[in-house]
């Protein structure tokens, strides 16, 4: 119980006798018996119920009950109770369900036409009240019993609840000790409510769902692209209860968030969450709803770290884009390849709603240093089927627009759209798709035009496999290079790359003045046989644009069995950082594990610092000429770890000679 919970603890038999009493006492003209005040709804009204885990629910019981309830409209964001009824003979011939949000339990009802949805945005559904577009004759919330200034909490249900107290023509509030007291804009004087039902229950819980193999991958990468002082978003489910639980390592992280759920309390009582860093409500969760279980309801009791604000506040995009660095973490149902993104249907099916989720993007897209997650398992229905399509289902509607989707997670990876054509996008998505569908997604989006006709199918790689290969390395300024395995997708970017090379580096590279770099060999450059083949791209990040400023890799000598040719090149810039012998040390761990037991080199003659760095590491090296001024150059490995010596490359990366 929250520490509200008074008037029970007056008696230990019959306690809401005892609250009726007390209220009844204090407000004689506002308390009724729950018949009695149901009483006063009239047929055909249309009526608004509190949401989630806030709706009344001894009120619902009884108006659900009551005969003369007939030919009424029930508004609610989020029901969950109003599904026990569906079944009841002639409930839906005396009640229509409009629900803002399909929740799970009411969609085998969605799906056979038993209820209806109504799409707008949670920021937006306020508007509707108060234009009388949506008239509301009754409001059936839960909230606090009244403080001695008279004033009663909306607690955990905040969201569109102010809106519909200013708007229906007749309140009526459950008062329940155990609704925890909120701060923040979440109070109703009990002069705008007109009746007063004291009823003491349980709140409705949500059990957090268990995380399967696949929600904790997508956790794990979206994870990645949340940086330390980042302001959170983050919806219900298992796939956001995932990303919470690999932020464990995060620093001074804040919130602004529709909804608050038990996931974040374990980061708030470990010190990751800390709003310390937030230009915007410093020191402060900013939230609208909560969800979730007794322990978060306790949590938000009377806690002035949690402010609960109505949802036109919450959600709006200009109040969203004033926290800087705000992360907001979506899911969806399916997208294109394109980038468009259906989140509330299933074809012709209504699955879920608009919800937070268009609000939460706009705002974070125009947020200094923010970024928008689309969260997504790769598959649906066992995986007999991508959520990664070619086009949208039959019937589906466009949640997000091609130009609002940045960032796309799946238990594959990252595909990052920001600014990129439909030829990368197509790549990017591809590429985090399931294995089993990616070759036939890529012949439709040549049927489509998307890409080129002989593009190449991206391989049927495990991503996450492969990040144990990735690596970053600090230089001395403090420039931070991420190194991990080429995609196909690095086409463009290692095309760019290419062409701020000079020609000399490109001379050492290629034993040749090479002036072009074309799609048909920039493709084969970034399509590899992982393992058998490395190439590891040294990437760079400027206020979120990445560059690729290094390739290193190996590819299978077939002329010396159980070797691997190696070569390096990287942009002048970055030369004398110490990127070479960081590349080499690194790509000989990857051989080793992939049973090769040396490498092979060709090296101009007059590349003296390549051949410096290739001696100095692989002091018994066989060197000999093959005329035309090129060594070929044949290193063993050593048993155990990589023979370069300690402190040849530390942590903050030492200068070397050109390289």
């Amino acid at each position: 119980m929250v520490e509200n919970h008074l008037f029970s603890l007056l008696t230990d038999r019959e306690p809401n006798r005892v609250l009726f009493a007390l209220m009844k006492d204090r407000y004689p003209r506002k308390v009724r018996k729950v018949e009695r005040a149901i009483k006063e709804i009239r047929r055909g009204s249309r009526v608004f119920i509190g949401t989630g885990c806030g709706e009344p629910q001894y009120l619902l019981k009884h108006l659900v009950s009551y005969p003369n309830a007939r030919d009424m409209e029930l508004f609610q964001i989020l029901p969950f109770t109003l599904a026990n009824y569906l079944d009841e003979e002639d409930f839906l011939d005396r009640f229509t369900i409009k629900a803002f949000f399909v929740s799970l339990s009411l969609r085998k009802a969605a799906e056979q036409g038993k209820i209806n949805y109504v799409p707008a945005y949670l920021s937006e559904i306020p508007t509707l009240f108060d234009t009388k577009r949506i008239g509301l004759e009754v409001a059936l919330i839960q909230v606090t019993p009244p403080d001695e200034h008279g004033f009663c909490s909306l607690g955990v249900s905040v969201d569109i609840t102010k809106s519909a107290v200013r708007n229906a023509e007749l309140v009526i509030a459950q008062i329940n000790p155990q609704m925890p007291k909120t701060w923040g804009d979440s109070f109703v004087h009990v002069d705008d409510i007109d009746i007063l039902v004291p009823y003491e229950e349980p709140l409705y819980q949500t059990i957090p769902p268990a995380l399967s193999e696949t929600a904790r991958r997508i956790g794990y990468f979206a994870s990645r692209l949340i940086e330390d002082g980042a302001t959170l978003q983050v919806g219900f489910g298992k796939i956001p209860n995932a990303v919470l639980s690999f932020l464990k390592d995060k620093k001074d992280l804040g919130v602004h968030t529709q909804m608050i759920s038990d996931g974040f309390i374990d980061l708030i009582e470990q010190g990751v969450i800390t709003n310390k860093r937030k230009n915007f409500h410093p020191g402060k969760i900013i939230t609208s709803l909560a969800m979730g279980t007794e322990r978060l309801y306790r949590f938000v009791n009377n806690n002035p770290m949690v402010e609960f604000r109505p949802s036109e506040y919450v959600n709006h995009p200009n109040i969203i884009a004033q926290n800087d660095n705000l992360v907001s973490i979506s899911t969806a149902l399916e997208i294109d390849v394109t980038g468009q993104v259906c989140a509330d249907s299933l074809g012709y099916t209504f699955y879920s709603g608009m919800g937070d989720q268009v609000d939460f993007i706009r705002g974070a897209n125009r947020s200094k240093g923010g970024i928008s997650i689309i969260a997504m398992p790769s598959t649906a229905k066992n995986g007999k089927v991508s959520r990664i399509v070619s086009h949208l289902s039959e019937g589906a509607g466009v949640t997000n627009t091609r130009a609002d989707t940045k960032y796309v997670v799946t238990e594959y990876g990252i595909a990052q759209l920001y600014g990129k054509d439909i030829y990368q996008r197509v790549m990017e998505l591809v590429q985090v798709a399931h294995p089993r569908f990616r070759k036939s997604l890529m012949e439709k989006a040549k049927k489509h035009h998307y890409i080129f006709q002989d593009q190449i199918a991206p391989p049927k790689e495990d991503w996450l496999a492969l990040e144990r290969y990735a690596t970053d390395l600090i230089l001395a300024d403090g420039t931070k290079i991420h190194f991990r395995p080429i995609r196909p997708s690095d086409e463009f970017m290692s095309r760019n790359f290419f062409y701020k090379l000079e020609e000399k580096s490109i001379y050492y590279r290629f034993f040749q003045n090479v002036r072009e770099w074309p799609h048909e060999r920039a493709q084969k450059w970034t399509n590899i046989t992982y393992g058998k083949d490395m190439a590891l791209v040294g990437i760079i990040q400027t206020e979120g644009v990445e560059e690729i400023i290094a390739i290193g890799r190996y590819a299978h000598d077939p002329e010396t069995p159980g070797y691997a040719m190696l070569a390096f090149i990287v942009r002048e810039d970055f030369h004398g950082k110490g990127i070479t012998k960081f590349l080499l040390r690194h790509l000989e761990k990857i051989a080793k594990e992939n049973n090769y037991k040396g490498f092979t080199a060709t090296v101009m003659e007059e590349n003296l610092p390549m051949i410096h760095i290739l001696k100095k590491h692989y002091p018994d090296a066989e060197i000999s000429r093959e005329g035309g001024g090129i060594l070929f150059i044949k290193m063993d490995f050593k048993e155990g770890e990589s023979q370069t010596a300690e402190g040849d490359i530390s942590e903050k990366g030492e200068e070397t000679q050109n390289e």
